[in-house]
């Protein structure tokens, strides 16, 4: 799958400002994003990109007097790990329960459990505030012998640690064949079998019903994808999903409800949100 790397300069530039602009260019089929200097570079996918939906969003952007320019590239097929590693990524520690790091860092034995990434061209190492919520919750929740779902799943990681709890069978799918050869390679790395297809929520047709689903994605692919969900989640399963902002909410829990999925509880961490659906 081919990505266009958008590079986004604001006037003046600040944490507010990037912050609005990342959440709003989900619109235009953004997917993930990383600092750069006085602006961001977004990451979509070329036939998801709508040119025409960021110019109306910066055009009517919230902060008026906000200047913001971009320009358009086509991604670099290239190793990630030095990507991250110039952005910072040092290894993340949960508690005495799980350190995620990258392939060139020493392995930890301070906690229980410890996951290596090797990021590549897919996007998850546990970084990201919606990333780290949802290993919080996996670290908290019952997963021994259950059925667990990684839809969206980027390096793979929320569906490394289910396995390291016990949880099996554990699919996941990407619609970006990167993300793919990615989990798989780091799968591996882990210790652990995933059984990973290439494509969006339709890979789940015939795939029979799964205990828990873990939903890492855009608001807008969520609220498409939320009716395949609920239809892949056996009686009493439950569907976790982040990826968009507090202001998100409202929406995914009014989808939810109209498939007949109770809402249980959530989280929120610097404005990013996870929420918690139960099928009932």
């Amino acid at each position: 799958m081919k990505y266009f790397e958008v590079t986004f300069r604001l006037t003046p530039a600040g944490e507010t400002a990037c912050d609005l602009l990342t959440a709003l260019a989900a619109e235009a089929g953004f997917e993930s994003y990383l600092p750069d200097g006085d602006g961001v570079k977004g990451f979509v996918q070329q036939q998801l990109f709508d040119e025409a939906k960021l110019q109306d969003i910066l055009a009517d952007f919230p902060l008026p007097d906000t200047d913001i320019r971009y320009t358009v590239e086509e991604a670099e097929d290239k190793d990630w790990n030095e990507e991250w590693e110039q952005n910072g990524f040092q290894p993340i520690t949960i508690g005495t329960e799980l350190t995620v790091r990258a392939t060139g860092h020493a392995a930890q034995t301070a906690t229980r459990h410890d996951i290596v990434i090797n990021p590549r061209l897919a996007f998850g190492t546990g970084s990201h505030q919606t990333t780290r919520q949802l290993l919080e919750r996996l670290l908290r929740l019952p997963l021994e012998g259950k059925r667990v779902l990684d839809a969206g799943c980027g390096t793979g990681v929320l569906g490394i640690l289910a396995a390291l709890r016990g949880a099996s069978p554990v699919m996941a799918y990407d619609i970006d064949e990167w993300s793919v050869r990615n989990t798989l390679e780091n799968a591996a790395l882990n210790g652990v079998t995933l059984d990973v297809a290439e494509g969006d929520s339709s890979v789940l047709d015939g795939r029979g019903t799964f205990d828990l689903i873990v939903a890492n994605i855009n608001r807008n692919i969520l609220l498409a994808d939320m009716p395949r969900f609920a239809q892949s989640l056996s009686s009493g399963g439950e569907l976790l999903i982040s990826g968009f902002y507090t202001e998100d909410e409202p929406c995914l829990k009014e989808r939810a409800s109209a498939l007949s999925l109770a809402f249980v509880d959530e989280t929120q961490l610097e404005n990013w949100a996870t929420l918690r659906f139960r099928k009932e």
